[in-house]
């Protein structure tokens, strides 16, 4: 691992690749070492935010590629079921770009477990990896100006769930009421990285 200098306040640790990230991030927070604020894991990297005025940075540099990492980063975070009614405005769209029909689509979105690779692009939008490789259909050409809150929906290797109204160019294949990003929670972010996801049919309100 490289560590670098970010800012005043922050280490920036190149891990070379996700499992490593999540294996850092877990190491990190398992050993609760004083005047750390924030942990950010990337796909490559993690990102650790110093309280300026309790940590030695140089300590704190020396000390992260020694940390010891548990084998698998899972169990950091409690696994999360979404429910989803599928009547997203693409569904169509993927499965004639799959060559598959709906049902089969949703079978196979479904049938996949996918882990939180990152947070990124708006508060509490966690980009998922896992997803079925059948299903990695790319972005749309014009992306839309706003995506409804709640919507599910893949774009590439990717899945995801809009937290809030925002534009977006994914793929979308239905739609949860599961509130990803309330501030009045701890964490407000109900995904955080590491953490497995499995999305359930739910059947729409007669």
């Amino acid at each position: 691992m490289k560590v670098r200098r970010a800012g005043d306040a922050a280490l920036l640790v190149e891990t070379g690749d996700l499992a490593t990230s999540h294996r850092l991030n877990a190491a990190i927070r398992e050993a609760a070492i004083p005047g750390i604020a924030d942990i950010v894991p990337g796909e490559g990297t993690v990102l650790v935010v110093a309280d300026p005025d309790a940590g030695d940075l140089d300590r704190l540099a020396a000390r992260l590629p020694a940390l010891p990492l548990p084998e698998r980063a899972a169990g950091l975070t409690p696994p999360v079921e979404i429910p989803t009614v599928y009547d997203g405005a693409d569904l169509d769209a993927v499965a004639d770009l799959t060559g598959l029909s709906r049902d089969e689509v949703i079978a196979r979105h479904t049938a996949s477990t996918f882990t939180v690779a990152y947070l990124g692009f708006s508060p509490g939008f966690g980009y998922l990896t896992g997803l079925d490789p059948v299903l990695h259909v790319p972005r749309m050409d014009s992306p839309r100006t706003a995506v409804p809150t709640g919507s599910v929906a893949i774009a590439g290797p990717y899945g995801a769930v809009y937290p809030s109204q925002s534009p977006g160019g994914w793929r979308l294949l239905g739609r949860s009421d599961l509130t990803l990003w309330d501030v009045t929670r701890d964490p407000p972010s109900l995904l955080q990285p590491g953490t497995e996801v499995r999305f359930v049919v739910k059947e729409p309100a007669s």
